[in-house]
């Protein structure tokens, strides 16, 4: 049942029921999860010494607002991105496999952050610009690859996985080249971690990622159309040339901003938009359940990842490959039965 009409841009968005009651229903998951990973560290701090702290008064500020608040604020939002490429990459291929992680983007991110370490001297900047580079340029790869016959979402993921398989080797070539620190650093930073997050490393990205999301918000009835189908799309005039390259540099973004900052985190791109769909039971997938299911997602990851072997903390990317790696099964298993 339709709730409401949101306009974007000349276009309005129907905004169903269940939607909205599961968008509220996830942004209040998101605040518990956000209070709870701010009450949880070294120390423990009741849900009242938070808020204070929050406030800018009590014994915990610098803990909470300093040490805590970038790393949650970095799982909600680098969770919301990864929702959202996954989504804009499933509805593009029309496939629940579609993920950047899946298809190589991931991998191409790393490589260019790999190249800024190398070669650059690896400041935020250089990292955050060699990673979207080589994201663009995997992602400019598989398309021009795919194209051949027509593009097509099963031809785009087969030629996603060669790919990844390919840039993955080479990024295993770079690291086993380059001076030892830095392939340490290399190495732990490829399983995709927020330890040790600060503003110094998140507001940034953070703004890019939050420009982004807007960009992408402002496409989202195109999107619903495209949703449903092409025919459909193309009577409502929707230019999907123009509409599929958009969508795919903001993907693309979204992937390599998260991979600059916290290493290449699997699986919360493949699976965030797949539950969101089904949560909202809606045509396509949708990119706002896509979003706060990613943000859900991460921070529970994160917080698992704190908690599993405290007081050391694992690297988010192993939780999510753990889990991401039982979900694949599954959704093969799925995908083969079905066809």
């Amino acid at each position: 049942m339709t709730l409401l009409l949101v306009k974007t841009g000349d276009r309005f968005v129907r905004v169903e029921r269940r939607t909205a009651v599961l968008s509220i229903a996830l942004v209040a998951t998101i605040l518990t999860v956000g209070l709870l990973g701010l009450c949880y560290g070294a120390s423990w701090k009741s849900p009242g010494d938070v808020i204070a702290a929050l406030a800018g008064t009590g014994d915990s500020v610098v803990v909470v607002r300093d040490w805590r608040l970038p790393r949650v604020l970095a799982a909600i939002v680098f969770g919301a991105a990864l929702g959202v490429a996954g989504a804009i990459f499933q509805n593009l291929t029309r496939n629940p496999l579609g993920s950047p992680d899946v298809i190589g983007l991931d991998a191409g991110a790393y490589t260019g952050t790999l190249v800024a370490l190398t070669v650059l001297s690896g400041t935020s900047v250089q990292l955050a610009t060699s990673s979207v580079i080589g994201g663009l340029l995997v992602a400019a790869t598989i398309y021009l690859l795919a194209m051949r016959g027509g593009v097509s979402g099963l031809r785009l993921i087969i030629i996603g996985i060669a790919v990844n398989a390919m840039v993955t080797a080479l990024n295993s070539w770079i690291v086993l080249r380059a001076e030892l620190e830095v392939a340490i650093a290399a190495v732990g930073w490829s399983a995709g971690s927020l330890n040790g997050v600060d503003w110094a490393d998140v507001a940034l990205p953070l703004a890019i990622i939050v420009v982004l999301l807007a960009a992408m918000v402002t496409r989202a009835g195109a999107v619903h159309q495209a949703a449903l189908g092409n025919a459909v799309a193309a009577t409502t005039g929707v230019r999907l040339g123009r509409l599929r390259l958009t969508m795919i540099a903001i993907g693309v973004g979204l992937t390599a901003t998260v991979t600059a900052v916290a290493g290449p985190i699997a699986f919360i791109a493949l699976a965030a938009p797949q539950i969101g769909r089904r949560l909202a039971r809606a045509p396509g997938v949708p990119l706002l359940p896509a979003a706060l299911c990613g943000a859900v997602l991460l921070q529970v990851a994160d917080l698992g990842a704190q908690l599993l072997l405290a007081p050391v903390s694992l690297p988010v990317g192993v939780v999510t490959t753990a889990i991401g790696g039982a979900y694949l099964i599954w959704l093969l298993t799925t995908e083969v039965k079905r066809s």
